[in-house]
């Protein structure tokens, strides 16, 4: 499978392309919300999100039959959030997605007062 050509098209919200890399009984949960759902309903969910957006595939690690993608979404000044996949591929396509979403931001202030730790990227 080609991790940066799946990243791209789903920040391109591009559904022909996103189609081709599942399997059609995949299943893709989004633990964080607490729903599952079929491609033709994931595809609903990534391609008609309001708005466009873009993002950066940042990490790829593979495990076994699972690979690990993480990635970075954004869209303009509203929209910045981090993105861990993991895909169980079968005969060369997704059969399981689970995605994990975390909103970017600065640190709480709580830990800020500490004087801990040092920015990753400016």
């Amino acid at each position: 499978m080609d991790e940066q050509a799946f990243f791209r098209a789903v920040v391109g919200q591009d559904e022909t392309a996103l189609r081709a890399f599942f399997h059609p009984a995949a299943r893709i949960f989004w633990p964080c919300t607490n729903e599952r759902f079929s491609v033709e309903e994931y595809l609903r969910a990534n391609c008609e999100y309001p708005g466009r957006w873009d993002g950066e595939l940042e990490r790829v690690e593979w495990a076994g039959d699972v690979t690990i993608l993480v990635g970075r979404i954004f869209g303009g000044e509203r929209v910045s959030v981090h993105v861990v996949s993991f895909l169980k591929i079968a005969d060369g396509r997704i059969a399981e997605m689970t995605e994990y979403f975390g909103g970017d931001g600065p640190a709480p202030e709580w830990r800020r007062e500490m004087r801990i730790g040092t920015k990753i990227r400016e």
